[in-house]
């Protein structure tokens, strides 16, 4: 048995996030912790609302709330729909909570003891109108790199360079649109990065596994050299900033910035996680105390990838302290709306409490993961997302299911018939099944998932194929034995199938497995050859008979929902 650290990127409090941050981080992170913990390893999957910034701050202006109650309000309503979805949490903590402003105060003041922060007096943007030090985020204006009209004051989307908002040309606030703005002085705590360089290439360096796409992020920023970036931001809401427990002179209306501690709180949260369930939280982030033997594993979008493969690591590395760093970092392209961005105020692209309005959990945590945006960005469309339903989740699986259950119960009754031998027919199933789930099994261990779930789906039409091969309803007539072989084993592998699904649709993996009257506490990952998992359900186990597992997508509900939603129709 293995110990696993799962942690997704986590998402920001304002507002339910949509389709797009769900397959970026928090669903590929739950389905490989799934499929870990279906294999009899111990895994430990921490997440959290992110909840400090400027836009929180906005956020509760405009709800009319303190940021403390809207922070805890959203909080719980991005609970709640991470829990429909099938999210399954050890724990979803907050980067607001108190052990977070702990860990993070403490962070600080070892880089500082290890002579890696610096104070600076800074010169930052600052509204007039708006009356309030603009963070980088909240200036935009044209690249002086690429020329690109809308780069952010931290890094430009078009070419990717990291920014400093005063380098941009034509700066404007993106609060209020206004121009009127100038340069300021204010003092700022710095993470002095540049002294980290040689430290964290080497370290990017020994991580020869990581996907194309991570190492492609990291070795761009190391190339370019890594800069001092100011950790520390001119906010009421967020962590304090302290220097030897006190609150730091001249810091006073200063908190740290929220990319400094949002990482932190993956620490944060895996204590809290401990103390409320009797565990240790050292053996996973403390490598003097056991967490040598964990396995940490991170997920996120690729515009989160490099504050975790440069800021965090300096932040951990360069305390002194023996603070555990990532081993495998997922990171994966953007899942965009027909090409374009995913917008909540233009009413542009399906956001996760609207996607459960329209159809169950997993139809949604199928397509996504089985269309996952690995090597590009993959661009939803609601024709793509109707044909993988009808095809994959209907015609195959539902169908194979469908198929078996009915047939099998109108010509042996509810329970499995015995009789018959194995032949021709079995074996090439047998053998195309343990080709299928070999494959599965590394592929998912690697976390390929688009490769995975090419797997997945041809094990469910392995069963239909299966089943045309041997034509039960045709041996029925003349030779009842033959029959009953082939039911018999395919009735066990929709409990096999049910198994191996379950990491990404675990919602229907039960209605399956109900038919038999298990649950998937009663299953394990499959460890023999496909001969003895077949006959896991002995002869005379009684069977249900299930309610049709997938609807399917029809033309009406498109065109109601692409007008819903903003999408073109052709």
């Amino acid at each position: 048995m293995t110990r696993i650290l799962v942690t997704s990127a986590l998402p920001y409090i304002n507002g339910v996030k949509h389709l797009g941050n769900l397959i970026g981080s928090m669903l590929p992170a739950d389905v490989y912790s799934r499929f870990q913990r279906a294999r009899g390893h111990e895994v430990v999957f921490i997440c959290a609302t992110d909840e400090h910034g400027t836009p929180a701050e906005l956020a509760a202006l405009e709800a009319g709330q303190s940021v403390e109650d809207y922070c805890a309000a959203l909080h719980q309503i991005q609970a709640e729909a991470g829990e429909a979805f099938g999210l399954s949490f050890d724990y979803f903590g907050r980067s607001s909570s108190q052990t977070n402003h702990e860990t993070t105060q403490h962070l600080a003041e070892a880089l500082e003891r290890e002579g890696l922060i610096e104070e600076r007096l800074d010169k930052q943007v600052y509204s007039i109108d708006d009356g309030r030090f603009l963070p980088d985020r909240y200036v935009e204006g044209t690249c002086p790199h690429c020329g690109y009209e809308k780069a952010r004051g931290d890094q430009c989307d078009s070419c990717g360079r990291l920014l400093d908002p005063t380098e941009l040309k034509d700066p404007y606030s993106t609060i209020s649109g206004s121009k009127n703005i100038e340069v300021r002085e204010t003092r700022h705590l710095y993470l002095l990065q540049s002294k980290m360089q040689e430290r964290i290439a080497q370290w990017v360096a020994n991580r020869p596994r990581w996907p194309s796409l991570t190492k492609s992020i990291a070795l761009k920023w190391l190339e370019e050299g890594l800069r001092d970036r100011s950790i520390t931001r001119d906010l009421k809401w967020g962590i304090p900033v302290t220097q030897n427990g006190q609150p730091r002179p001249g810091f006073e209306n200063k908190v740290f910035y929220v990319w400094f501690d949002a990482p932190i709180e993956y620490i944060s949260a895996t204590k809290e996680w401990a103390d409320n369930n009797n565990q240790d939280w050292q053996q996973y982030w403390l490598t003097d105390k056991g967490a040598e033997d964990t396995l940490y594993v991170q997920f996120m979008g690729k515009d989160n990838v490099a504050f975790h493969t440069v800021s965090f690591p300096c932040t951990l590395i360069g305390s002194g302290e023996p603070w555990k760093t990532v081993d495998m970092l997922k990171s994966l392209n953007w899942l965009t709306w027909y090409g374009g961005k995913f917008s909540t105020s233009e009413g542009r692209g399906i956001f996760m409490d609207q996607a459960l309005t329209l159809l169950p959990a997993d139809y949604w945590r199928w397509y996504l993961m089985s269309n996952a945006p690995e090597s590009d960005d993959t661009s939803f469309t609601l024709e793509t997302f109707a044909g993988a339903v009808n095809k994959d989740l209907a015609d195959v699986l539902g169908n194979f299911v469908n198929r078996i259950t009915r047939f099998g119960n109108g010509k042996f009754g509810p329970e499995i018939p015995a009789g018959g031998e194995i032949g021709a027919a079995e074996e090439d199933l047998f053998a195309e099944l343990d080709r299928r789930i070999a494959s599965y099994t590394s592929n998912m261990e690697a976390m390929e998932f688009r490769k995975s779930f090419a797997d997945l789906r041809a094990i469910w039409a392995a069963g239909n194929e299966y089943l045309q091969i041997a034509a039960p309803w045709t041996a029925f007539k003349t030779d009842p034995d033959k029959a009953a072989v082939s039911v018999r084993v395919a009735l066990n592998l929709i409990r096999l199938i049910a198994v191996l699904s379950a990491p990404v649709i675990p919602f229907t993996a039960e209605k399956m497995l109900a038919i038999f009257d298990l649950g998937l506490d009663d299953v394990a990952w499959p460890k023999e050859k496909a001969a003895q998992e077949l006959t896991r359900l002995a002869p005379g186990t009684k069977f249900n008979l299930p309610d049709v597992l997938f609807q399917k997508i029809d033309e009406e509900m498109m065109e109601q929902w692409a007008e819903r939603f903003g999408a073109p129709r052709h």
